[in-house]
């Protein structure tokens, strides 16, 4: 007799299904890629309208000294060429007797083929701008007054670009914006490099890095200009960043204190009769500055003797400015302004009293980041190299101007086109710093920390950054219930 097993259903069968695997373990660059987009994306929103108007009127002032030359002609150049010269003594007394300001504080002797400039300041023009009387060194007549303006001595539409360039002429709020857009370039510039770079890699071309891709169209063949040009002018928005924020207010401040800390400082000409050792200068960003106005009693007809003591001192520019002792116990000085290579910036103290040298600072003996802050400024103002300089610094500055208008037009063509809507592209997906390694936010946060104190206004867009981000992450959460 059999045993009957039990019949067996499909329902009584069961099938072990292998377990999911594991989603793959993504990398820090997958990862960091959304936060560098994300905040590539913000920082360019925020400051890309200073950017355009900086670039445009920054290539614009970069070949102003040219305008200049041919719009203040009459004043810059003399009627004739002279021979001879009249005493730098009787050019002042011509410019005294004609000047509408009054307070003598400086006079530039005329260069080759140029006028003198004798300086007036009365205390009533706004920092660094000052008066000055053009005259015609070869007759002593006065050809002309205008406004110039910091150590460049620019006259009145090369100081308008140039205000255009630091604030937008907004004032304070136009400098702070400034600074804010110079505190974010190089950010903006690196994290840009970062991308570009990490793009090319992942197409193994070095060549799509550094070429525009001919074969796209729209939105990609403008983030291939964009992410080009960007690689080829990197190192110079660098450069504009580290220099333009020698000027700024706040960060200017901490590179000053900085530089002072560690040595760094431009050393200043000590002005005491009783000689002492050079001091330093209070930063980069007081080159737009003038001597303030002498408070005790000067012999002006001294100035040829005084000037005469610095050349003997090898103190020999053909471009210097003779400052009026400051004060009862000062001393004259004669400061070289030459600002094209090689680099003349030598300054002489000459007691007035015995007319002889009392202190000379040589920029020969200037700390090396001293040496290489002056030389980066003298760069961003186009005046190092004369007209290589220009022209590079033009072709830059209307490459940042491109940047900023491929940047705007990538995000214009990211728009919803559906039902002809017209609108602008939404940004790159948020929340993506949350999901970066721990190793990651505890090496960042304490750098982040450091830089935004550094540069307080970049420390802080970048905190109202994330309080955008977390608000909303919390309406998208709120909205879906």
């Amino acid at each position: 007799m059999t045993e009957e097993l039990p019949l067996t259903t499909d329902s009584d069968i069961r099938v072990e299904q292998a377990p999911a695997p594991a989603p793959a373990r993504r990398g820090a660059w997958a990862l960091l890629r959304p936060v560098l987009l994300r905040l590539h994306f913000y920082a360019g929103v925020l400051i890309g309208p200073f950017l355009l108007v900086a670039a445009l009127s920054g290539a614009l002032y970069a070949l102003s000294p040219q305008l200049e030359r041919v719009m203040y002609a009459d004043i810059l150049e003399p009627p004739a060429a002279a021979t001879t010269q009249v005493p730098l003594a009787q050019q002042v007394a011509a410019a005294e007797r004609a000047s509408t300001v009054e307070h003598l504080v400086a006079v530039r002797p005329a260069p080759d083929g140029g006028t003198t400039r004798v300086i007036f300041d009365d205390g009533g023009f706004a920092e660094s701008y000052r008066h000055a009387v053009f005259v015609d060194p070869g007759t002593g007549a006065v050809l002309g007054q205008q406004t110039v303006y910091g150590t460049t001595g620019a006259l009145p539409v090369r100081s308008w670009i140039g205000e255009l360039h630091r604030s937008m002429h907004l004032g304070d709020a136009g400098r702070y914006y400034s600074e804010l857009a110079a505190s974010w370039l190089w950010v903006v510039a690196l994290g840009g490099v970062a991308l570009w770079v990490a793009r090319a890699r992942a197409r193994r071309s070095v060549r799509a890095a550094l070429r525009v891709d001919s074969g796209t169209r729209g939105r990609a063949r403008t983030r291939s200009w964009h992410g080009v040009v960007g690689i080829w002018a990197a190192l110079g928005f660098l450069m504009l960043a580290a220099t333009g924020l020698t000027w700024s207010q706040l960060a200017g401040e901490n590179v000053t204190e900085l530089r002072t800390q560690l040595g760094w400082s431009t050393p200043a000409v000590n002005t005491s009769v009783t000689a002492g050792p050079a001091t330093p200068a209070t930063g980069e960003h007081t080159e737009h500055g003038g001597p303030a106005a002498p408070t005790g009693e000067v012999n002006v007809a001294d100035i040829d003797t005084v000037l005469r003591a610095a050349r003997a001192a090898d103190v020999d520019s053909d471009q210097v400015e003779i400052a009026l002792p400051k004060g009862e116990g000062k001393a004259w000085t004669v400061t070289e302004v030459h600002r094209a290579y090689p680099t003349s910036v030598d300054v002489a103290a000459v007691d007035p009293a015995t007319h002889r040298v009392t202190d000379v600072v040589r920029f020969a003996d200037h700390p090396v980041m001293a040496k290489l802050a002056r030389w980066g400024v003298d760069i961003h103002m186009g005046t190092m190299f004369g007209l290589a300089n220009q022209i590079a610094l033009a072709a830059l500055a209307l490459g940042l101007a491109a940047m900023v208008v491929l940047g705007y037009r990538m995000w214009w063509q990211r728009r919803p086109t559906r039902a002809g809507r017209r609108t602008v592209g939404p940004p790159p997906a948020r929340g993506a710093w949350q999901q970066l390694p721990g190793w990651v936010i505890v090496a960042g946060v304490p750098l982040v920390f450091a830089v935004g104190y550094f540069l307080p206004l970049l420390g802080l867009s970048l905190l109202a950054f994330l309080l955008v981000d977390l608000a909303l992450g919390a309406r998208r959460r709120f909205a879906g219930g």
